[in-house]
C-alpha cells in the first residue's frame, strides 16, 4: 500500500490500482498468427478460423463427441509407480507427479473439470454418440507426450471390457509420442495386450473406431491406432512411425510434400476420412448408426447421465 491509495476513496481504489486482468485471454494461431479470443476459441473446441486444430485433452474430446455433452466417467485401473526405479536428470515419480499437477490445474480451470478421472496419460467416458452407446478412450498429448506406459496399457484394457460388457462401440482418440522410455520393456508389451483387448471388442461383434489426432506416431501408430475398423483423423495430424527428419537422414531422399500428413495418408489409403472435429461427433454418430444398425438396445449400454456429475464405472 502506498500513500495515494491511502488519500484515496474506497471507491476510486481500483482506478489508481493496478488492474488485475487474465493473462491469457489471447491465444495465437500457429497457422495464421491472429490473435483470437479465447472464449470463442472454446466454442468452436479449439479450432481456429484458419482451420489449425490445436492440441486438447479429454474435456474437449468428450464435450465434441458425446451427444448434449453428457457422458459418465470410467475409472481406470492403478498401476505400479516407477516399476524400474528409472532416473535420468529427474526421477521418474517427480516427472510424474508433475505432469499429475499440470493436467490437474488445466482441468480444474475448465467448469466440468470435476466431471473426468485421469491420473496419467488416459481418460476414458461412456455416453451417447448419435444415439448409440460409446466408450471413448483418449490420449492426452499433455501428460508427458502422451506416451505409451503401463497405465495407457491398462486404462485401454479397461475402455474395452467396459465396452464389450455394456454393448457398446470402443472409440480411442490418439495422440502419442510413443512408448515411455522410463518403463522400457514393459511400455512394450502394452502393444501386444492393447491389441489382444481389441480382438474381445471384434469377437462381441462390436465397432472399433480410432480418431488420429497431431501428433500419432511410434509406438501407438504401429499397434492399436491402426487397428481401427474405421480410421478418422483431423486434418493436418502428424501421423507416423517416425518423424520425417529421421527418415529424410536414413533414405537421404526430401520427402513429399505434406508427407505423413492426415490428407496425405488419406491419399494413400491409411486413412478412411479426414474429419474437422467440429463436425466428428455427427460424423462417428452416423457410422455408429450404421455399423450398429442391427444391434437390439439394452440397457446396459444406456449411461446414467442425465446429472452433470461424474457417475464411476468400477
Amino acid at each position: 500500500m502506498n500513500w495515494l491509495s491511502n488519500i484515496s476513496p474506497p471507491g476510486l481504489k481500483s482506478v489508481f490500482g493496478k488492474r488485475e486482468t487474465p493473462d491469457n485471454l489471447w491465444v495465437k494461431c500457429p497457422k495464421s498468427g491472429e490473435l483470437i479470443f479465447k472464449p470463442d476459441l472454446e466454442a468452436s473446441y479449439w479450432v481456429t478460423p484458419s482451420g489449425a486444430h490445436l492440441r486438447v485433452g479429454p474435456l474437449v474430446r468428450f464435450r465434441a463427441l458425446f451427444d448434449d455433452q453428457k457422458w459418465e466417467a470410467i475409472e481406470l485401473p492403478d498401476v505400479p509407480r516407477d516399476p524400474l526405479k528409472f532416473k535420468d536428470d529427474k526421477r521418474y515419480v517427480d516427472r510424474l507427479k508433475g505432469a499429475k499437477a499440470k493436467i490437474s490445474e488445466r482441468n480444474k480451470a475448465d467448469p466440468n473439470g470435476e466431471n473426468i478421472i485421469q491420473d496419467d496419460c488416459m481418460a476414458a467416458a461412456i455416453g451417447l454418440i448419435g444415439g448409440k452407446p460409446a466408450v471413448v478412450l483418449v490420449q492426452d498429448f499433455a501428460f508427458m507426450g502422451g506416451s505409451l506406459g503401463m497405465a495407457a496399457g491398462e486404462a485401454f484394457i479397461k475402455a474395452a471390457e467396459t465396452a464389450v460388457v455394456r454393448d457398446a462401440a470402443l472409440i480411442v482418440c490418439t495422440a502419442s509420442g510413443g512408448a515411455r522410455m522410463q518403463e522400457g520393456t514393459l511400455s512394450l508389451m502394452q502393444m501386444p495386450r492393447t491389441t489382444l483387448a481389441i480382438d474381445d471388442v471384434r469377437e462381441a461383434g462390436l465397432p472399433y473406431l480410432v480418431v488420429l489426432t497431431d501428433p500419432t506416431s511410434g509406438g501407438v501408430s504401429a499397434s492399436y491406432a491402426m487397428l481401427g475398423d474405421v480410421h478418422l483423423a483431423e486434418p493436418e495430424a502428424m501421423i507416423a512411425f517416425s518423424g520425417p527428419r529421421v527418415i529424410e537422414q536414413t533414405i537421404r531422399q526430401k520427402l513429399p510434400e505434406g508427407f505423413q500428413r492426415s490428407e496425405f495418408l488419406k491419399d494413400k489409403g491409411v486413412v478412411d476420412m479426414v474429419v474437422d472435429r467440429r463436425e466428428m461427433g455427427k460424423v462417428i454418430g452416423s457410422i455408429l448408426g450404421h455399423l450398429m444398425s442391427r444391434r437390439k438396445s439394452s440397457s446396459k449400454g444406456v449411461p446414467p447421465v442425465s446429472q452433470p456429475r461424474v457417475d464411476v464405472v468400477e
